[in-house]
């Protein structure tokens, strides 16, 4: 739970660098509220109670734009490469898994980004 809470700390921090646990704990934690709120608006109540909640989904939704973008260009940052590498995610079928594979890489040694954020985690 705290490398989701990390990511809203750096809401809008495009520089600098992630590990790959502070993005794979995001995209857990984001995807479990999300088919949290998708569940409740599917299954409960009524019509008006079921628009509510996809109200809510959202929002949510929304809330989750900046940091998910801030938080990918600084894992590309991670493993040395530029944030331009997040448009190769608009080419059908292999920008996805490349972008997939890309957020799955080790970090690198310092590089022009920073130093390497394995080296200073604090607990």
């Amino acid at each position: 739970m705290k490398w989701y809470l990390i990511a809203f700390k750096k809401y809008f921090d495009f520089k600098g660098r992630s590990t790959r646990s502070e993005y794979l704990f995001f995209v857990l934690f984001y995807t479990l509220g999300t088919i949290f709120w998708a569940a409740a608006a599917t299954f409960l109540g009524t019509t008006h109670t079921k628009a509510i909640f996809m109200a809510l989904l959202g929002l949510y939704m929304m809330i989750h734009i900046i940091p998910s973008l801030s938080l990918i260009v600084r894992r590309l940052h991670d493993i040395n490469k530029s944030a331009w590498w997040i448009l190769i995610s608009f080419i059908p079928f292999i920008g996805p898994i490349t972008m997939f594979i890309f957020t799955l890489i080790d970090s690198k040694e310092d590089n022009k980004y920073g130093v390497n954020p394995k080296l200073n985690l604090e607990d």
